[in-house]
């Protein structure tokens, strides 16, 4: 196995935790969307804001030590953020309809 081969493996293994854990996070915003007609919890608010932050720092890492590029690695943050901006749009109404 050449060294070349070696490092591919680690940019894959990488990305493919990156994503993993941007999965698990799309689930949390996922459930909160869900359940935003019947509670409003600043808490799960509060996990969310802490897993990106988590999850940012974890790509911020995986670019600069070389295995992810930075271009996927901005797309999968961005993706998260959208999808995190839209919840808390969804919170905010809900809050001003209550």
């Amino acid at each position: 196995m050449t060294s070349s081969d070696v490092l591919q493996q680690l940019n894959d293994k990488a990305l493919a935790l990156l994503e993993e854990e941007a999965l698990q996070i799309e689930k949390l915003i996922q459930v909160q969307m869900e359940n935003l007609a019947t509670r409003y919890c600043p808490l799960y608010e509060e996990v969310l804001d802490t897993q990106m932050y988590g999850f940012s720092r974890q790509v911020d890492f995986a670019v600069k030590a070389g295995l992810v590029e930075e271009g996927l690695g901005k797309q999968i943050v961005s993706k998260l953020e959208r999808n995190l901006a839209s919840l808390y749009e969804a919170l905010e109404k809900s809050v001003r309809n209550a």
